[in-house]
């Protein structure tokens, strides 16, 4: 086993696990075991499903650390946190119990991110090019934002209605990473989830991808998760 922990990776919505390459490759240099599946998206039940997977693989205790809809994934676990050391939330959503992802996003107007969303035949959700790479990926280079739109996974929109339980972070140590230019979640709601959280919280200049245009202000966050959990043996 470890004496330092496991860190996964959990991808938001409209991504996969390749939008955490420049953090895994920080991390990986430092000498921690990294994982970033990924996920389905098709509900909030398969997510949780594929990171308790990941999570039981694990040799020794983990920090997960997840960005944008994957904040609903580890909120999620609920009491059921067994691996698990910490919360790193990036830009992430961090509903508390009683609470659905739908009725949160309507106390406000549309996030330009999410101005056009499409949903098709089959319930899933899909950005548009031109919200994705101006909104979405604002901060991250347009060519690479291009590709990311072309791989994106969409989301299932019965995702929006589910009803968080008992959150995870009542009972676990957590931070979280604030964007201060997202244009997919308000910065603001941001805020507001890591003060009742009572989250570690830091704050950078980035779009709603800091995980790419800001790899190292992440690994260097994930890592003082990682580092403020008790050494395993």
């Amino acid at each position: 086993m470890n004496a330092r922990p496991n860190i996964v990776l959990v991808h938001g919505a409209w991504a996969d696990g390749s939008c955490w390459s420049g953090v895994i490759e920080r991390l990986q240099a430092d000498g921690y075991h990294v994982t970033a599946p990924q996920f389905p998206l098709t509900a909030l039940a398969d997510d949780v499903a594929r990171l308790r997977q990941v999570l039981d693989l694990q040799d020794g205790p983990a920090i997960v650390a997840g960005h944008s809809w994957a904040g609903q994934v580890m909120t999620a676990l609920g009491a059921d946190t067994a691996n698990v050391a910490g919360l790193v939330y990036i830009a992430a959503f961090a509903l508390d119990q009683g609470e659905s992802l739908g009725a949160l996003l309507s106390r406000g107007p549309v996030t330009p991110a999410l101005a056009h969303l499409v949903t098709d035949t089959r319930g899933f959700s899909w950005l548009s090019e031109d919200d994705f790479v101006h909104h979405f990926a604002a901060h991250v280079d347009p060519v690479q934002a291009r590709v990311m739109y072309a791989v994106q996974q969409p989301l299932a929109a019965s995702t929006f209605a589910d009803v968080m339980g008992v959150p995870a972070w009542k009972t676990l140590p957590s931070w979280y990473l604030v964007a201060t230019d997202d244009e997919a979640i308000p910065p603001a709601a941001e805020r507001q989830f890591a003060q009742r959280m009572g989250a570690t919280t830091v704050e950078i200049p980035s779009s709603h991808l800091p995980m790419v245009s800001h790899p190292g202000d992440l690994a260097q966050l994930i890592e003082t998760a990682a580092e403020a959990v008790p050494a395993t043996s």
